[in-house]
């Protein structure tokens, strides 16, 4: 019999699912298949997904079923997202996936346990509820959100935490792009081991 820990994990709630190009961050422009958990309670105030966050206003999918629509397209990337889809533990969701063939990557602030088997961990920490210790030494690529100047010295902060490998990533607010971008490009061209991620999906109108 499935333990309750295992049959829980193999069904979970699902907002969207979609197969686009990734918009963001070291991975930007590459064909992936994008699964978007509900449920959120980190709250940023810019979050451009809030009908995420009431992970009982969606669905729950089997995560075979979930593989299966994968499989129904040439994608070799699944980024899960949300929401925050380190709220449920993805172990199942994972094996399943990767048991397929497929990469594996996910898009987490970090304010949850890590669960699940990851080729790539996006790491995008917020202000209203901090990530986890233990996820920092853990990410691929720190990717944060800048929504006023405040942010770039938060930003170092998470800089000095992560691995030496992790690739570091600023982002403008996409409302506030128009003041923050130039402010970003400067502090990159004084601080060179940071790049800059822009979301390209919305420039090519894109999911």
């Amino acid at each position: 019999m499935l333990s309750e820990v295992r049959k829980e994990s193999m069904l979970l709630p699902v907002m969207e699912h979609f197969y686009t190009l990734q918009g963001e961050g070291f991975h930007q422009g590459k064909a992936a298949y994008f699964i978007r958990l509900a449920g959120c309670d980190v709250g940023c105030v810019w979050c451009d997904v809030k009908e995420s966050w009431d992970a009982e206003k969606h669905p729950k999918s089997e995560v075979g079923s979930l593989k299966s629509e994968v499989r129904k397209t040439p994608a070799e990337i699944v980024v899960i997202t949300g929401g925050e889809p380190l709220m449920y533990n993805l172990d199942e969701l994972t094996n399943e996936l990767r048991s397929a063939g497929f990469r594996t990557h996910i898009e987490t602030s970090g304010a949850y346990p890590l669960s699940g088997s990851w080729d790539w961990i996006c790491l995008s920490p917020k202000k209203f509820k901090a990530p986890l210790p233990e996820i920092l030494p853990r990410a691929n690529e720190l990717k944060v959100i800048i929504f006023n100047k405040s942010d770039l010295d938060w930003a170092e902060k998470y800089a000095a935490l992560v691995s030496p490998n992790c690739k570091l990533y600023l982002q403008p607010e996409w409302d506030k792009a128009s003041q923050m971008t130039p402010l970003i490009i400067d502090y990159i061209k004084a601080n060179p081991k940071w790049e800059l991620s822009l979301q390209i999906h919305k420039y090519i109108n894109v999911p």
